[in-house]
Formats: structure tokens, sequence, C-alpha cells
């Protein structure tokens, strides 16, 4: 079945053509009745794609893959992985399908990608499947970090498919239709390097350069370029999880975009009350991927991303080893210039300010939200209330108002820019007791606090009268927060 020519869609193949290797021609399962649970008319306007169109039966179909373009082939992609620290070395789309390139208003190439399509050759047992919940969270989440700048895979609909899926219990089933810049990932370059054909690894290589960075083409080494552009990516991607609050939950290297974009949207969570050690994943029993544990993470998956690379990097090993050491340490000061700029922006420093000034300015008011357990978000947003001489939002929020003052004096001594500390620090993020309110209840058939939460979380910056609940910590009677991955 084709899509009707006025839908004048067009999905590239590029990838499948380019690496069959790593593409297993695939077909989505049928919807028994499709249900759109939600749409992103900007995203979809951005795309090219006429959202009266993809309301319509037709444009359900290609929502759900059930109808694709003609000339289109959905495929599920290989890829590798570290999960947790273990290697498994055939993961792929288990239940996705890559059903082709789209080109987006400004010319580049975006993926139309499917998540809980069904099985695939690389289900290991799993049914596929995916439900409403997880779909809606990844669109909720996905929307407030495009909104607040940082760089993210996102969610063009949710599609409620008539099916019911088991999980714990009979759960509404549901498919999320996801766009990227590419679904590249450092498991993509495990997995090419395991299979020990060198051809694909550098077929893949160039395809990833022409993609997402195309000045590695000229360079010396396109290979090492590639590299070391993914290092920098990845160290400003971190540092921007790391200043906004985010916890992503499993950075698995299969979990890890070539892009630079925050992919796979599953047990994550904005922190409220501040620690290092927060973590709300229900799987990281250890704590491997809790919140101060993220830069390191990353740097440990570019590690794994250069030992694929090494025999494109030199052909004498050793060196090639040399070189890529080289290129990975890197990450530690360029993650580090990328979280303290943006520190010094949440406090309103002036350019002028020293870094040996800010940084322990930072640093002492992390350990004062630490030991006092204070909200993050709120803290940060009622610091400009402190510039413009009322204290109370952020003061009143500290146990030990001594040190809050102390600090406050040192750092009110600095000058800072109230109006330019309320642009980068959000009022409004998606609180974990808001989202699970509205997951709730549109898995239960009312999408009414989901349509108002995504309303909210898309202006963040933006303080707005009647929201007063949307920009509050959890309720003391909310407990430990726990997320889940959805299969």
């Amino acid at each position: 079945m084709s899509v009707p020519l006025r839908s004048r869609v067009t999905l590239d193949g590029r990838f499948a053509q380019e690496l069959p290797e790593m593409a297993a021609a695939w077909q989505a399962d049928p919807t028994p009745g499709p249900r759109l649970l939600a749409l992103n008319e900007g995203l979809a306007a951005e795309l090219g794609l006429d959202a009266a169109f993809l309301r319509s039966p037709d444009g359900l179909a290609l929502l759900t893959g059930t109808a694709v373009p003609e000339g289109a082939t959905p495929v599920a992609q290989a890829y590798s992985g570290h999960q947790f620290g273990s290697f498994n070395p055939r993961l792929g789309d288990g239940r996705a399908l890559l059903l082709g390139e789209l080109t987006d208003h400004t010319g580049a190439l975006r993926d139309i990608h499917l998540k809980g399509s069904g099985r695939t050759p690389f289900a290991r047992g799993g049914d596929g499947l995916a439900v409403v919940g997880p779909m809606l969270r990844e669109y909720v989440v996905s929307e407030a970090m495009h909104a607040l700048g940082v760089p993210t895979t996102r969610s063009l609909a949710v599609v409620a498919t008539g099916r019911d899926v088991r999980r714990e219990t009979m759960l509404p089933g549901a498919l999320l239709t996801r766009v990227a810049s590419s679904h590249l990932r450092v498991g993509s370059f495990q997995y090419a390097a395991a299979s020990g054909n060198q051809d694909l690894l550098r077929r893949l290589a160039d395809h990833a350069i022409g993609r997402h960075h195309p000045s590695a083409a000229d360079a010396v080494n396109p290979p090492l370029a590639l590299f070391e552009h993914v290092v920098s990516a990845q160290a400003r991607l971190v540092a921007q999880w790391m200043l906004a609050g985010f916890i992503h939950g499993v950075m698995n290297t299969d979990n890890m975009t070539i892009s630079g974009e925050t992919i796979d949207y599953g047990p994550c969570a904005f922190m409220d009350v501040f620690d290092y050690a927060t973590v709300y994943s229900s799987i990281d029993h250890a704590g491997r991927y809790a919140y101060a544990n993220q830069p390191l993470i990353a740097e440990w998956n570019l590690a794994r991303l250069a030992e694929a690379l090494l025999p494109l990097i030199g052909e004498d090993q050793e060196e090639a080893v040399t070189t890529a050491v080289a290129a990975l340490e890197v990450f530690r000061p360029q993650y580090g210039a990328a979280w303290l700029a943006g520190m010094r922006a949440k406090l309103g420093l002036p350019d002028g300010v020293p870094d040996d000034v800010a940084s322990p300015l930072v640093n002492d008011a992390l350990s004062l939200l630490q030991e006092n357990h204070v909200d993050y978000t709120s803290f940060f947003r009622g610091l400009s209330s402190v510039v413009r001489g009322d204290p109370r939002p952020a003061r009143d929020r500290v146990l030990d108002v001594a040190a809050f003052d102390a600090w406050a004096e040192r750092w009110l001594a600095l000058g800072p820019d109230a109006d330019a500390m309320d642009a980068v620090n959000p009022v409004y993020i998606p609180r974990n007791h808001l989202v699970e309110e509205a997951l709730e209840a549109a898995t239960a058939g009312d999408l009414g606090p989901l349509d108002r939460l995504v309303d909210v979380v898309r202006r963040p910056f933006e303080e707005r009268p009647g929201l007063e609940r949307y920009a509050a910590g959890p309720p003391e009677d909310f407990g430990r927060y726990t997320t889940y991955c959805g299969t």
C-alpha cells in the first residue's frame, strides 16, 4: 500500500543503501485502531508535512508505518552496545524502525523513526511493542529539552494502536514517531568494528562525516577528526544536561549519538531536590548513571568509540591508541568550560569576572543546595529576585540562612544581571509529579493534563500567572520517584 501522492512525502533510504549490512528490511505491525494522542504541529511544519494530512487515516498510516511512500523501505538498524558496562555485540532496533530520511525546511536530512512498531529480528525475546505512558513521556520530555535549548531528538507524534500490551498489567499500546538528525550511535561503530569488516567501518565513518561533521572530510585524518567532533558535541551536550538538572537514566553506548543529540528518553527525569547521587531509573541499582556520574560515563562511552575507530585512525595500532587518547583527553576541559560558562550564565555573572572567582562561587552554591536539600530549578530561578531586592524566593528555601547570606553577599558584589538570569533559568520543567499525573490521566483516556503540561514546558522561561503549580516542587507525599524503561 502506498501513501497517496497528495501527501507529498518523499523518504530517502540513504542509511539502508549505504550500509546494507546494518539494515534489516522490515514492516511495522498492523495497528487495529490507530488514534492520534499527540501531534507536534510545529515540528511537522519544519519537516514540510501538512498537519491536516497527518491527522487523516492516510497520515496515521504513515505515522504508524503501516503504509509508507512508494520506494521507501523501512529498516531495523543494527548496532552493539555496552549496557551498564557489559558488551552486547548484537542489539539493534528490537521494537523500532527507520522509515527513511526526510529533507526539512532548512535542507537538513532528518530521520523519521518509529518506536513500538513490533518485533524485529533484533527483538531478543521482547514483544516489540510500547504503551501509552512511556511514549508520551518521551514526547513531553523531548519537547521540554528542545525548549530549553538542549540538543535532542524530537517527537512528531504519539498514536494509540488500539492493541493492549502486557506489562505488569494490561496497558493500552502506543507508538512514537521520532525525528532525529540521525540514529547513528557509538554502538553503531561498535557493531561495525565487531564485525571485522573494515570496509563497513570505513563506510560508516564516511556516512557519519557526511551526515553530521562534513568539515572532517577535509582533515588530514578524517576518522580522527570525526572522533574529535563527537567528543566536542558530547562535552557540550552533557554539560547542558547537568546545567538543566536532567538525568538520562540509561547512558549505554547504544544511547549516545554521533550527532550530539539526546536520544532514548526511557527512565529519565529532571532533578527536584539537588543531590549529586540522584538516580531515578528502576534498573540502575548501583547508581552507575547517577546525576554526578554523567560526565564520567560520557567520557567512558567515548573511549569505546575511540576503540572502534582505531583501525581507521592509523595502521600502527600503538600510534593510533596514542592519537585517540590525546583526542579523548580534550573531553574534560571542553566539558568543564561548557559547564562553567553555563553556570556563570545561571548566576548572571558579568564577562569580566575571572574563572578563579566564578568557579568557587558556583561550587559553594551547589554545596549549599546539597547540604540544605534545596530544589535545584526553583533556587536558580529565585536568584533573580534576590538581585531585584527580594531575597525570599531563594533565601527561604535554604535552612542555613546565615550560609546563604554569606554566599549571596559575595555573589551580589559581582553585579549579576537579573534579566540575563531569567533567560537561562527556567520557571517550568517537566516536574516528575506532574508528568506522572499527566501520563496516568492519558492512559485512562484523558489527554487534558498532558496537553496543558506540554504547553507549559514549551515556554519554560516565561513566568505566567495561574501556572504556579507547574513551577512548584513535588508535594511532600509524592515520595521517592522511580522511572521505568517501558519494555
